[in-house]
């Protein structure tokens, strides 16, 4: 169960938005730029080098569209990258390609608004109109509309495509297999209840747009988009441009770069772009050259208050259409609208920050990081191109209310209990002195337990006074943990946080038998069966292998409650992104094995999987018709040299004891490998390739 615990955020396209912050040391950078605005370029290095620095970013380039033209744009990169050669000429970060990861939404919902604009879709009509095979285990998927998609408020549990992260391969079959993936889920809330980020509305949004108009995604966006937008470096994967032209990925500190990143659920994140472009792209949703006023006005419009969603709005969070936020810090609180989205794939991050009313937008993107630190570097950009037009913006962090200690109110003592979110769970505690303590299950260790007190205002604030927290009950009949904060990020601005961070769990009982199953379950290593042999989820497995099991809420798995000893269905309704990639789980014995689903993919207990037979000259190792990776712990052959005749349509990998990778054909064209003490090794591929081994001492 570890690698699908603790690292089951790599199944999913890698979009949530970062709580921790870390600050590595900057590497030596190298910068070029070309800028009309000596001052706003100044300022954009400035913000961008800062973004570098928090998220430890290989490479960074940026962009400021003001009215017309860029006026700002620039690029930076670690020694690593330089090392390459790969930025040889001073112009040639200037065209290097990005994954744009979610900010790819954007162009779909305006594909989706100008067939709207046409009267051929409706924004209210039900999904099935234009999707005559959508369809799930769940009648209410009947009453999802086409708004629902494009707001986060369908009800859909959030990622469920498998194979869509994959190394230099455009297999388009996650999206082409979404419907049919999606017919044996349910929902986990009503259509419309609450937002919740949810991939999967996209790439049916996507779906949408195919139907409708008979064309190919991205013929339909290279047409009506890109074309008229004057867009010539906007691409998806197997596209017409040269893969050398993507900046350089890197996994952990190695130095060799990995393979293309592609990510196949397009209308969900699957874009590249230079941050020219992406600016450019901003730039043209602030005039008629896309949309229409009306249209771009339902873009911006508050969609996150249709259903629950906390009063307080200063988040990095306020859906629109698309749109990640149209209440954004700094600008809301000084009567300016900023639009904004972010995106990330398990390599690039993105962001995009849009002023309607005076035609500015800034894209920041980058190789490693974080999509957040480039908002917010995108922002400091705007705020100076701002200050260059004579418009001061303040920045100044807000502050909680005034409150002071006080007397609790003895039924507050009720909301004490379990809570949690997807990927955390928390135990908290309220005395009738008027104490809050909140304690992490999932990193006891480096998380201690945190103490809050009971205040005037209804609040429970910690010992500086500058984080508060409190019970909401909704009229969903959910109690939400609401917290709010503002974090200051030297040279990069203000991060406030106002939202529901978690939602109180309901106690479930289980008898001991199906307890004790699922705690053996618990200390299984879960190892994928059905990802394609160039999935990047077999690089993000590196490593994620421990020996401890964090503690877990009475009667659940993580998020998932418990039925039985086989299954357990997943239970928070969270708005925002903490309640996003919900998965049921369902564990059961074939063969003497043991096996799991999780959403739609399949693992095995790596104590099931064989031993690899070396033989006493070559042999072999075939996909069965089920496709199903092969899995095989070293057992006696470590120390020897495995030497693989790599078929064509499969590839391998092969791990160390401490679960990193020691080899694979698919990341650097291994065709042999010293097996290692402890080790695993993997072959996927398509059914009946095969592979031929042979080791040498």
């Amino acid at each position: 169960m570890q690698h699908l615990l603790k690292r089951s955020a790599a199944l999913f396209l890698a979009l949530i938005l970062l709580s921790a912050l870390s600050v590595p040391a900057l590497a030596t950078e190298v910068e070029t730029a070309a800028s009309v605005d000596t001052a706003l370029s100044t300022a954009a290095r400035t913000a961008a080098e800062a973004s570098m620095t928090y998220g430890g970013a290989d490479s960074i380039q940026w962009a400021v569209w003001d009215d017309g033209a860029i006026t700002a744009s620039g690029g930076t990169a670690s020694p690593r990258d330089l090392s390459l050669g790969h930025l040889a000429g001073l112009s040639a970060l200037f065209g290097d390609l990005y994954g744009i990861g979610s900010v790819s939404k954007i162009y779909t919902t305006v594909a989706v608004l100008q067939l709207v604009e046409e009267g051929k879709i409706s924004l209210d009509a039900p999904v099935t109109r234009y999707l005559e095979d959508f369809t799930m285990a769940d009648p209410r998927y009947r009453d999802i509309t086409v708004r629902m998609l494009l707001d986060h408020s369908s009800g859909i549990m959030g990622t469920g495509l498998s194979n869509a992260l994959l190394f230099d391969d455009a297999d388009s079959s996650a999206t082409d297999g979404l419907l049919e993936a999606l017919s044996t889920q349910r929902l986990v809330a009503d259509p419309g209840a609450y937002s919740v980020y949810c991939n999967d509305g996209f790439t049916l949004a996507e779906l949408v747009v195919e139907a409708v108009t008979g064309q190919q995604f991205m013929d339909r966006v290279d047409a009506y988009i890109l074309e008229p937008a004057g867009l010539d470096d906007t691409f998806a994967p197997g596209g017409t441009f040269s893969p050398g032209r993507l900046a350089n990925i890197y996994t952990g500190t190695d130095p060799r770069p990995l393979p293309q990143d592609c990510l196949n659920a397009v209308g969900a994140g699957g874009l590249y772009a230079t941050a020219r472009d992406l600016a450019a792209f901003g730039g043209a949703l602030t005039d008629d050259t896309l949309l229409s006023a009306a249209s771009r006005s339902a873009m911006a419009a508050p969609e996150y208050s249709r259903g629950i969603w906390p009063d307080d709005t200063l988040d990095m969070l306020s859906y629109g259409l698309g749109w990640d936020a149209v209440e954004w810090f700094p600008f809301s609180q000084n009567g300016i609208q900023a639009l904004v989205k972010g995106g990330d794939t398990l390599y690039y991050h993105a962001g995009l920050v849009v002023l309607p009313e005076y035609g500015l937008a800034a894209a920041v993107v980058s190789s490693g990081g974080a999509s957040t630190y480039n908002e917010l570097a995108a922002t400091k950009m705007l705020i100076a191109a701002l200050e260059g037009k004579g418009i001061s913006v303040d920045e100044t962090i807000p502050a909680l209310p005034d409150a002071s200690p006080a007397a609790m109110p003895a039924e507050l003592t009720a909301a004490s209990g379990w809570y949690g979110s997807t990927s955390l769970q928390y135990r908290v505690d309220v005395d009738a002195d008027g104490t809050l303590t909140i304690r992490s299950l999932d990193a006891p260790q480096s998380v201690p337990a945190q103490t809050f007190t009971y205040c005037s205002d209804g609040t429970f604030r910690d010992a500086t006074g500058t984080v508060s927290m409190s019970f909401v009950s909704e009229e969903n009949g959910q109690v939400y943990l609401y917290q709010k904060a503002f974090g200051a990020l030297p040279g990069l601005g203000t991060l406030p946080v106002s939202n529901y961070a978690a939602v109180k769990l309901p106690e479930n009982t289980v008898s001991p038998e199906v307890q004790a199953a699922w705690d053996d379950i618990l200390t299984m290593d879960f190892l994928p069966l059905t990802e394609k042999y160039t999935s990047q989820v077999y690089l993000a497995l590196a490593g994620a292998a421990s020996s401890e099991v964090p503690e877990q809420v009475p009667g659940y798995v993580g998020a998932a409650r418990i039925v039985d000893a086989h299954t357990a269905r997943y239970v928070p309704q969270l708005p925002g992104s903490g309640g996003r990639d919900g998965q049921d789980l369902f564990v059961y014995e074939e063969d003497g094995a043991t096996y799991m689903t999780a959403g739609n993919t399949q693992y095995i207990d790596a104590s099931s999987v064989q031993t690899l037979f070396t033989g006493s000259g070559w042999s072999w190792t075939t996909i069965q018709e089920d496709g199903h990776a092969r899995w095989y712990h070293v057992g006696a052959a470590a120390g020897t040299t495995m030497h693989v005749t790599v078929p064509e349509g499969g590839g391998f990998y092969v791990y160390d004891s401490d679960g990193q990778v020691a080899a694979s054909s698919v990341l650097w064209d291994d065709a042999s490998a010293v097996l290692p003490e402890g080790g695993l090794v993997v072959f996927s591929g398509a059914p009946g390739v095969r592979f031929h081994l042979h080791f040498t001492d």
